[in-house]
């Protein structure tokens, strides 16, 4: 009953991740329709119902748009597991301030990377020019898209791809 559910708005446009009684609520409550039944059933004592992999809510909603909360897990995903320093993928990062925060830098999407720790240890509380360090991809913040927010659940449930990769 935990696994997730993708929830679409009635336009097809990916919404949200539920979990699987969520989404039953919301199927049984009238106000989501069942679009993939990737999972079998769940059986209760007088229904046995599908259990949903993706639903299409019945009435349109206008959400705000969701954006990645700034967060180390984030900027780890942001970058690929990658050390921004010298390309190392290793699940054992820091996050590196490029301008360090006692010389000014802000705490933003654009000044944050993740870094190895011996790279991290390297550069210290200095610039990029005095530690004699450059970046292999300037840093910025991801892209609102719904294939970047929920694009990490796709090598679970492949299913979601034909409505990720349209907005």
């Amino acid at each position: 009953m935990k696994t997730p559910v993708l929830v679409l708005n009635a336009n097809y446009e990916p919404l949200h991740v539920c979990d699987t009684r969520r989404a039953l609520h919301l199927i049984i409550g009238g106000k989501a329709r069942l679009v993939i039944n990737g999972r079998g059933y769940v059986h209760t004592v007088r229904l046995s119902l599908p259990c949903p992999s993706v639903i299409q809510l019945q009435k349109m909603i206008h959400p705000p748009r969701p954006f990645p909360h700034l967060s180390k897990k984030e900027i780890f995903r942001r970058d690929g597991y990658t050390c921004q320093y010298c390309g190392r993928r290793t699940m054992h990062l820091t996050v590196d301030h490029v301008i360090p925060r006692y010389r000014g830098g802000a705490h933003v999407w654009e000044n944050l990377v993740a870094a190895c720790p011996p790279c991290n240890r390297n550069k210290g509380g200095r610039l990029l020019d005095e530690a004699h360090m450059h970046l292999r991809t300037p840093p910025r913040e991801p892209p609102r898209s719904a294939l970047y927010l929920f694009g990490h659940y796709l090598d679970d449930f492949s299913e979601w791809r034909t409505y990720l990769e349209g907005w």
